[in-house]
């Protein structure tokens, strides 16, 4: 058997990137990925190639700050497999500003869609979760989870909320065989970051290669990003948790950035 032979696992933001990464993987090991995206099309079509690889994949449009839509998506995936399983909380977006003129507008969005997104779409899952006695929650922190850069003060506290809002899961599910997790990536080299590179440069007064050299990746103890693959590995050893030993607990997967 394969670590999660008819599991189904939500995952927000799967349509590209990271989470894209994340439901391939689940997939090859016997999950069913639901691709969660604001973005359906892009989603179906992330779906659509999973399973010409024989596995089964499901497509779902979901704004994750949008109550109604978590609600319908998440009632979607019930209609279809029954169950979830397996959240995994992913979809996120990044501005980059100096705090004294960051706009409250950016400041709320960005906010919202990292934690209002992963309360929302928590919620809805877990009381399928519960209902079965089984649930693995994994949220998408960061090295920002646990440090702070410059220019990042909405992007730092969400990311430090989500190690908050997990502890709390850890508790409240423990009883009902629900875990929760953070896994905190650093620099990873997807479009979310290539297009904070001329943005920080711009705000730093640097080049771009100054930015990758020495505002990214100058912590690490190899001067590398942290891959897609390195993540996923990380979100599926919690996913595939066996029991409680591990919940609350959150996991820097930085190439050495930040080490506790």
């Amino acid at each position: 058997m394969s670590r999660f032979d008819g599991k189904v696992g939500l995952i927000t933001g799967a349509a590209s990137g990271i989470g894209k990464e994340i439901a391939i993987r689940f997939a090859a090991e016997g999950g069913i990925p639901i691709i969660a995206d604001l973005n359906l099309e892009t989603a179906t079509a992330t779906a659509e190639e999973i399973r010409a690889t024989g596995a089964d994949a499901f497509a779902v449009a979901m704004n994750v700050t949008d109550e109604a839509q978590v609600e319908k998506g998440t009632d979607d995936v019930i209609a279809k497999y029954g169950k979830i399983d397996i959240l995994v909380s992913n979809a996120g977006i990044q501005i980059v500003k100096p705090l004294v003129d960051f706009p409250f507008a950016d400041w709320k969005k960005l906010l919202s869609i990292h934690l209002d997104g992963a309360f929302l779409t928590t919620r809805a899952c877990l009381k399928h979760m519960y209902a079965a006695n089984y649930g693995r929650v994994v949220y998408m922190g960061s090295v920002h989870s646990k440090e702070a850069s410059k220019l990042k003060a909405p992007y730092v506290t969400a990311k430090h909320g989500l190690i908050g809002l997990a502890k709390v899961l850890a508790k409240e599910g423990a009883e009902h065989n629900v875990t929760a997790n953070v896994v905190c990536p650093g620099f990873v080299r997807t479009p979310l970051v290539d297009k904070q590179i001329p943005e920080q440069a711009e705000a730093l007064g640097i080049t771009e290669d100054e930015v990758i050299k020495n505002v990214m990746l100058k912590d690490t103890v190899d001067g590398q990003f942290t891959t897609i693959d390195d993540v996923a590995d990380a979100v599926l050893f919690f996913a595939g948790a066996k029991n409680n030993a591990l919940t609350g607990q959150s996991l820097v997967v930085s190439h050495g950035w930040f080490m506790q």
